[in-house]
């Protein structure tokens, strides 16, 4: 049903156009909108003789009343004053204006409610394709998934915002899943790139910290062509957000088809990780590294290994670096100035940081 604001909104427009006083009652006699500052309540029993009169526009007590009626039912009664052909024409009107405002609502809810079952795969293959026809939603166009995942609860503001972003309902649907994530289904052009979908995921990230101000991060899952692998699509941008909080907290855009590592070790089983745990740091545990080391360890790798520009970013002696990256050898028994160590290095903590994740999920 149309919210009462919007109904307000347009019989406002519609008496600054007509100067006609026009009032929109819901079937259950509640006054839905007005432009009269005066209006008078009307009982639910008058309300009942009107919607269950045959006619569909009547003429009482000098008011022109209207049915709003939606497959046959009394949806709204309106009201125009005056009695002359020009109030019987602006009801006439204004009753047609608010039934296609009606039928627009119920469409973008049924798109709602149908999408969201597409991504949940509560739909059967042939039921997909039907109710997508009957929706006018085109199937075999490319198309993506985005999770925005926001820091607090997202009000149909956020939701209203990405609306703005794209504003085309016919090609890309927004709906909210859960108090703090959205999701928005992008139809693609056949130009559109990687590096294109993510800098519109930048996009969406900049716009919604700005307008909304809130923290904000968009997980990307793959490009698809079929309506029936929307829900693929989600799950893997749902799995690019799992992956991002567990190793790459810092990013703002994550996408499924770029985690590389990280996805392996999520999709790993438990007790192979505390294996490979227990064989590469036999009882070390990577919790005895300070602060100061893990930082030094960051930059290094960032900077491919280099003792020198590492030394450097982190305003530091060259000395004071190899004597940290000896410390974390007598520590680990890992000399991350080779290769191969200082990836047996990395593997051990992005797996050390997963079973903690999944530890904290567990509780």
């Amino acid at each position: 049903m149309i919210s009462n604001q919007i109904l307000q909104s347009t019989v406002d427009g519609l008496k600054s156009i007509t100067r006609k006083e026009i009032t929109v009652i819901s079937r259950d006699g509640k006054l839905a909108a007005t432009t009269e500052s005066d209006a008078n309540p009307v009982s639910l029993s008058f309300v009942e003789n009107v919607i269950n009169s045959p006619a569909e526009n009547q003429l009482i007590q000098g008011n022109q009343y209207f049915k709003v009626l939606d497959n046959g039912i009394a949806e709204y009664i309106l009201v125009v004053s005056g009695e002359d052909e020009d109030s019987f024409r602006v009801g006439k009107l204004a009753a047609f204006h608010i039934l296609a405002l009606s039928m627009a609502y119920k469409e973008r809810f049924d798109r709602d409610n149908f999408l969201k079952n597409l991504l949940l795969d509560n739909l059967l293959l042939v039921d997909i394709y039907s109710r997508a026809k009957k929706l006018r939603i085109e199937n075999g166009v490319r198309r993506v998934v985005y999770l925005v995942e926001t820091s607090v609860d997202s009000d149909m503001s956020a939701v209203e915002i990405l609306r703005g972003i794209f504003p085309d309902r016919q090609k890309d649907f927004i709906t909210a899943v859960d108090e703090t994530s959205i999701i928005l289904v992008k139809e693609l052009s056949e130009r559109d790139d990687t590096d294109d979908i993510e800098q519109t995921a930048l996009v969406i990230a900049d716009t919604l910290s700005t307008e909304a101000m809130t923290d904000v991060t968009v997980a990307i899952g793959s490009p698809i062509t079929d309506l029936k692998n929307v829900s693929s699509s989600f799950k893997e941008a749902r799995l690019a957000q799992d992956v991002r909080k567990i190793f790459e907290m810092e990013k703002q855009v994550v996408n499924y088809e770029r985690l590389g590592i990280g996805r392996l070790i999520y999709q790993l089983p438990s007790p192979l990780c505390r294996i490979f745990i227990n064989e590469m740091l036999q009882g070390f545990s990577m919790e005895d590294i300070d602060e100061e080391l893990f930082i030094t360890v960051q930059k290094f790798f960032e900077n491919d290994l280099n003792v020198s520009k590492t030394a450097h970013d982190l305003f530091i002696h060259r000395n004071t670096l190899v004597y940290r990256l000896d410390k974390i050898q007598k520590l680990t028994r890992l000399d991350l100035r080779k290769f191969t160590d200082a990836i047996t290095f990395k593997i051990t903590l992005m797996v050390t940081r997963y079973m903690q994740y999944r530890e904290k999920q567990s509780f």
